[in-house]
């Protein structure tokens, strides 16, 4: 299940009492949008080629994001950092190692469902935005702020001591961005890996402190 970064037609398409709901325009947007972000940067997230990846009609665009591409980004971004923390919330892992594989595993369908093509959208979006652009980089802080906190509290839960549980949080966090940086440009799993099992020594050796 790509969480992370890909467009994902069954998100938030079922209405809360469990009646299937088709995706709305708008939802379909956002999702193209994340997938190119996370392809192309900000750069390549134009309308045009948003058009074209979702088949939404032209006029639906300022109809729905009437504060143009910086909004549409903005909720693309917080798309993202939605799927992750719904990833994060499934039910399973019960110690700091399992939460920390599945951490990692996350960012690893990110290379292995795009083959390689695609990295972090919120990382895009961070790298590319202007200095005029400040409501952006808030968007970002906001959403990888959240994703440290989710982690954290989720080892916290399985038994790993508070600052152990924030520190560890970041590292996995940082280590998981650059891992996609560096491995995206190899086009290969193994430093990714090495990372992934760093991380996972360091729960483990966390968790018997």
């Amino acid at each position: 299940m790509m969480i992370v970064i890909e467009k994902d037609d069954n998100y938030d398409d079922r209405h809360s009492q469990g009646v299937y709901m088709p995706p709305s325009t708008r939802q379909t947007m956002i999702a193209g949008a994340a997938s190119l972000l996370a392809r192309r940067g900000m750069g390549g997230t134009s309308f045009s080629e948003l058009l074209a990846a979702t088949g939404a009609p032209r006029g639906s665009l300022y109809h729905h994001f009437p504060g143009g591409k910086e909004e549409l980004i903005a909720e693309a971004t917080r798309y993202v950092g939605d799927r992750l923390l719904a990833g994060l919330g499934v039910d399973g892992p019960c110690t700091p190692a399992d939460l920390v594989e599945q951490f990692t595993s996350l960012w690893r369908r990110v290379l292995t469902g795009s083959d390689f093509e695609a990295g972090c959208a919120a990382a895009a979006v961070a790298v590319d935005a202007g200095p005029d652009q400040l409501a952006l980089i808030e968007v970002v802080g906001a959403v990888f702020q959240e994703w440290r906190d989710a982690l954290a509290e989720r080892l916290e839960g399985a038994g790993m001591p508070p600052d152990q549980s924030a520190d560890l949080a970041l590292f996995a966090l940082v280590s998981m961005e650059g891992a996609l940086v560096v491995c995206r440009a190899q086009r290969r799993l193994d430093d990714f890996d090495r990372v992934a099992a760093l991380l996972r020594s360091l729960a483990v050796n966390g968790d018997s402190a």
